[in-house]
């Protein structure tokens, strides 16, 4: 079932979670509290997926009050995780909007509990050392619809297994002669539950403890067990986990230790987007992106660079809800969201793409030299901005025909137009370069008609957008499209790649007249380009080379579906 959250009240929202807590609370199983945990893997940045998660478990936290959201890094796996991506982390979460309460917590401050849990497994008889290879091991699992073979290592004796197992930790065997599986049931038709492994012999350095230890716990017993220690309620988890679940209800009955709750909920899909950390690291590695936070991305950083804001995530991951099935999102919806909050909270800026010069032939001292404009036409909190008002000006290119169609409503020959929260216009004469290219317009202002609403009333139907030509300010753009041309990148054929359906023309990068108030802007800002789009100062602009990256179009094609 779907919950759609646009047609939700507030006290209705979450239930496909909350009955399942609800349900905990009365049986008195965990007390009346809930706690909850968002434990990413420091493998990588976080991506939009990652959001849905990390709004669920913190925002299910906050809603019942009854215990805090952990932060939790599942870090077992030394060969692929970096302070680096902790560190991103952590501010990627806070950045959201959401705050763990110094409740931060690492799989590795464990690592003594989980070896010390293993060796509880093995005196058992639940676990056993296996020489068998991982590759090998695929042919002992065997398929779903058959019992697997059992390895010739299961029925060694417990204190074979616990000595091997401590040659293990202290580093006497190589990489891959040894793993520590569960006995559990080589007739399983769940193949998680076919032996699998516990422990595996890793000789790289740990981004915290060093070289303090060779052997590490999967992820699937370093996970239930790092809940069951931190004494987490409800740990909801993405829809492939379901399939693991009766593992992590194995290790912790058998074991006889705490036992939280686990629920899945499904993952986001989203078009035109991959979201595998692997595929992620796969564009950063090969050069089809700048690095993790190219706005390109769909990581959080990537994002926040890109102009994405928190609250238009956090709006969009309420949008979509919570479902028990897997579903593919539009990314439309995602800049519907986007779009909805920029429209609030973004500066208006006037921006030239194409210019087109404008010649006033009636200027003089009575003209006004600098014109007011506010910086948000629905907020005058905000006050006004200063542009400057010249002889010459620009307008884009686009804004002007020589012979119109009768519904266009800018500017041609004998026509009318306002220049946005200035004077109205006309153009009188058209200038040809040598190739018989436009390469001016001598236009007449009507001095009585200054500002959005002037005093004689006089309206036309055509306002468009323009800046100085001699007091403006010269920026680099970097418009963005679609990353991948393909709507579902990941269903490729065999032997092709997600990365054939890479977008050619993802990144255009050109040079654009912006009034000069946009000299201040500092990175964070949005800004509305009027008639153009939502923009905002990319991390590396400065006052000397301003430079600002395409947020996202003005035209909304999601809402006006649903319209």
């Amino acid at each position: 079932m779907m919950v759609n959250f646009q047609t939700m009240s507030e006290e209705m929202k979450k239930d496909f979670i909350r009955e399942r807590i609800d349900h905990d609370n009365e049986s008195g199983r965990f007390e009346g509290k809930v706690v909850t945990r968002f434990p990413p893997e420091p493998n990588g940045y976080l991506h939009i997926g990652h959001a849905k998660s990390i709004c669920l478990n913190f925002g299910v936290a906050q809603e019942y009050q009854r215990g805090p959201c952990h932060l939790r890094f599942d870090d077992t796996n030394p060969a692929k995780e970096e302070q680096e991506y902790v560190d991103s982390i952590k501010e990627d979460v806070r950045w959201l909007g959401f705050d763990w309460n110094e409740q931060e917590f690492f799989a590795s401050n464990y690592f003594d509990q989980l070896y010390g849990y293993a060796v509880q497994l093995i005196k058992k008889g639940h676990a056993y050392v296996c020489d068998i290879s991982g590759d090998d091991w695929a042919e002992y699992r065997g398929v779903p619809t058959e019992p697997g073979k059992e390895s010739p290592n299961r029925n060694r004796s417990i204190e074979e297994n616990l000595t091997l197992f401590q040659k293990m930790k202290e580093g006497e065997f190589e990489e891959g002669a040894y793993v520590l599986r569960a006995k559990i049931d080589m007739t399983s038709p769940n193949l998680h539950l076919r032996d699998p492994a516990l422990y595996r012999i890793k000789k790289a350095s740990h981004h915290r403890t060093g070289e303090q230890w060779c052997i590490y716990p999967m992820y699937d017993f370093a996970h239930c067990l790092s809940d069951s220690i931190e004494e987490i309620t409800h740990s909801l988890c993405t829809l492939e986990f379901e399939v693991h679940r009766p593992l992590y209800d194995w290790i912790l009955d058998t074991l006889g230790v705490y036992h939280p709750q686990q629920i899945e909920f499904a993952r986001l899909n989203l078009t035109y987007t991959v979201l595998s950390k692997r595929k992620l690291l796969q564009l950063v590695e090969e050069g089809h992106v700048e690095s993790w936070d190219d706005p390109r991305m769909p990581t959080l950083s990537g994002l926040r660079r890109k102009g994405y804001t928190p609250a238009a995530i956090r709006q969009f991951c309420d949008t979509i809800g919570i479902a028990k099935r897997e579903n593919t999102i539009e990314l439309p919806l995602l800049e519907h969201a986007l779009r909805s909050d920029l429209e609030q909270t973004a500066s208006r800026a006037m921006v030239v793409f194409d210019p087109l010069k404008v010649v006033i032939t009636n200027y003089d001292d009575t003209c006004a030299s600098e014109i007011s404009a506010p910086v948000h036409p629905a907020d005058e909190t905000r006050g006004t901005r200063t542009l400057p008002f010249t002889k010459e000006l620009f307008i884009e290119r686009a804004d002007f025909m020589l012979d119109p169609p009768k519904k266009f409503f800018r500017l041609a020959p004998e026509k009318e137009v306002r220049l946005r929260n200035s004077y109205i216009i006309k153009c009188n004469d058209v200038i040809k370069n040598e190739s018989g290219e436009i390469s001016e317009l001598h236009c007449t202002l009507d001095p009585e008609t200054l500002g959005a609403n002037p005093s004689d009333g006089r309206k036309v139907k055509g306002v468009i957008h323009w800046v100085s030509a001699t007091s403006h300010l010269e920026i680099e753009a970097r418009l963005y499209e679609n990353l991948f041309l393909a709507e579902r990148p990941d269903e490729v054929d065999e032997g092709a790649s997600f990365t054939d359906h890479l977008n050619p023309d993802s990144l255009k990068v050109v040079t654009a007249y912006a009034e000069p108030s946009l000299g201040s802007a500092t990175c964070g800002q949005n800004y509305q380009f009027e008639r153009v789009g939502y923009f905002c100062p990319d991390n590396t602009s400065t006052p000397e080379q301003p430079v600002f990256n395409k947020t996202v179009n003005l035209k909304d094609s999601w809402g006006k579906k649903q319209s």
